[in-house]
This record gives C-alpha cells, sequence and structure tokens, in this order.
C-alpha cells in the first residue's frame, strides 16, 4: 500500500491523542461556559500520577489508568470549591488570570518534586509491538488510543446528550437561577462536570506519555493544541472536539511528512482555515 496510508495512521493516532487531551475542556467551557487554561495541569497531574505509582509503587500500567482520572478529578474539585466556584461569573480575563496563574504554580511544582528531565514508562509488552496489515505495521498502543477515543466520544455524547444528568448541566448553564427554582442543585452539578472534564484530562495525561513525554512544561506546551481542537470542534460538541482532532493530527502528521520546512505551522493554517469557513466551530452551535 503507498505511504500515505501509514501516514493517515500516524496522523489519527495523534488526533486520538489532542482529542483525549481535549475532551476534558470541550465538557467545561463548551457547557459550563468557564476558561479553564488549567486544564493541561490536571492531564500533567494524571502523568506524573501514573509515572509515581508505576516506577515507584511497580503498579500495572492499566492499574494506574483509574487513579489517573480519580486524582486528578479530586484535585479540580478541590480547586473549583476554592477558586473557580468564585468566578463562574467573572468576566473572561479574571478566568484567564485565574487559571493561568494554577498553570504556573503546577509547573513550578512539578520541576521541584521531579525535575526537569523526561519520565519514562512502560507499556504492557502486548502494547509494545505492532500488527501487520496490507504491507504496513499499525502500532499497537496507537491502535488502543484510538479504540479509547472512540469508547469515551460515545459514552460522553450519550451521557450529556440523552441522560438526566446532562439536562441538568444544559440548563444550570442556560439559566442557573431557573435551574435552582426547579431544585437542582447547582453548586454539586458543577462540581461535578468540573470534576468529570479535569479527571478525563487526566487519563488523557496518563496516556499520552509514551507517545509525547512528560515533563513540567506539559501543562503550557499542549495547552495551544488543547484550545485549537475545542475552538476548531466547536464549543459545547463532543463529536465536533473529536472531528477537529482528527484534522488537525493528520494535517500536522502530513505536513511533518511531505512539507517538513513548514510542518510545524502548518496545524495553525488548518486552524485559520477552518474558522474562517466555520467561525463557530465545525459542529458549534454558537
Amino acid at each position: 500500500m503507498p505511504p500515505i496510508f501509514g501516514v493517515l495512521f500516524d496522523g489519527v493516532a495523534y488526533g486520538t491523542l489532542l482529542f483525549l487531551l481535549s475532551v476534558g475542556l470541550s465538557v467545561t467551557l463548551g457547557m459550563m461556559n468557564f476558561i479553564n487554561l488549567a486544564h493541561c495541569s490536571f492531564a500533567m497531574l494524571g502523568g506524573y500520577v501514573t509515572v509515581t505509582l508505576m516506577n515507584g509503587l511497580g503498579w500495572a500500567f492499566f492499574a494506574t489508568l483509574p487513579a489517573a482520572f480519580i486524582a486528578a478529578a479530586a484535585a479540580s474539585v478541590g480547586l473549583e470549591r476554592v477558586f473557580f466556584r468564585r468566578f463562574y461569573n467573572a468576566s473572561d480575563l479574571e478566568q484567564c488570570l485565574l487559571t493561568i496563574g494554577i498553570v504556573f504554580v503546577s509547573i513550578a511544582a512539578a520541576a521541584y518534586i521531579y525535575g526537569t528531565d523526561q519520565q519514562p514508562v512502560q507499556l504492557p509488552a502486548f502494547l509494545r509491538g505492532s500488527i501487520q496489515f496490507a504491507g504496513l505495521n499499525f502500532a499497537a498502543y496507537r491502535l488502543f488510543l484510538i479504540a479509547v477515543a472512540v469508547l469515551i466520544t460515545v459514552v460522553l455524547v450519550a451521557t450529556l446528550e440523552t441522560t438526566r444528568f446532562g439536562a441538568q448541566v444544559r440548563a444550570a448553564v442556560n439559566n442557573q437561577r431557573m435551574a435552582r427554582g426547579l431544585g437542582i442543585d447547582v453548586d454539586t452539578l458543577f462540581a461535578i462536570t468540573f470534576a468529570l472534564g479535569s479527571g478525563l484530562a487526566g487519563l488523557g495525561g496518563a496516556l499520552a506519555i509514551d507517545l509525547v513525554g512528560l515533563d513540567p512544561s506539559f501543562a503550557f506546551t499542549y495547552l495551544i493544541y488543547v484550545l485549537i481542537v475545542v475552538s476548531v470542534g466547536g464549543l459545547g460538541s463532543i463529536g465536533g472536539s473529536f472531528a477537529a482532532a482528527m484534522l488537525l493530527g493528520v494535517g500536522d502528521i502530513a505536513g511533518k511528512y511531505y512539507v517538513p520546512a513548514i510542518g510545524s505551522i502548518l496545524i495553525y493554517l488548518v486552524m485559520t482555515v477552518l474558522i474562517m469557513l466555520r467561525p463557530t466551530g465545525i459542529f458549534g452551535r454558537r
């Protein structure tokens, strides 16, 4: 088969990683209208939880994934109650200043505790190999990431679009006073939603280590990619974030492979074109 299929596969795998990192922000920003620039700090926390449990305590890789989710979710609940809750009705600038300050604190804490070196992890043997098909080698771990992303997309869409919980979240976002009048516990609802979004970030951070590495700069390095995915996909659209991540992932990998001279900026060109064509995002509603 032509090499383009291998490039497409790598692009889809990279897009899957971008989606796993950004889907939580799609929940909090798109549904709660809160600009959480500290989102990738929760992803970094999940990654360091996995590294600590595997390298320090000898846990199996799959056993650390729920722990990464829970640790990031728990940290977000604490920050939501102490800081974020006070800024739900604040201006965009105030929300940005608060959350970017948390990013600086998280980077300094990670550098102090773990140093600035890349943190390695050892994947299970069956995820380190590859599968041959039609003359191409498909990395097993990339196939695993794609499967996880599809599963998360289906579960999230079903939960937020078809359940009572999802209806309550949308009602609380659209009109808090009316939602409280109907007996909805808005504060608890927002805390749960924040925990869900941040927990997914922690899971994405844990799954990203083998592909992109982990160091204290992670929270800044991938923040811009996450914001691009959410804005191109459309606020409040899980499916839109998935489609945007796939387009951007394929575009980025194809650009670096075929036109390396501009490959590093191609993802920004793709973003610019898509936003010009669809200012509200691919599947954006507003």
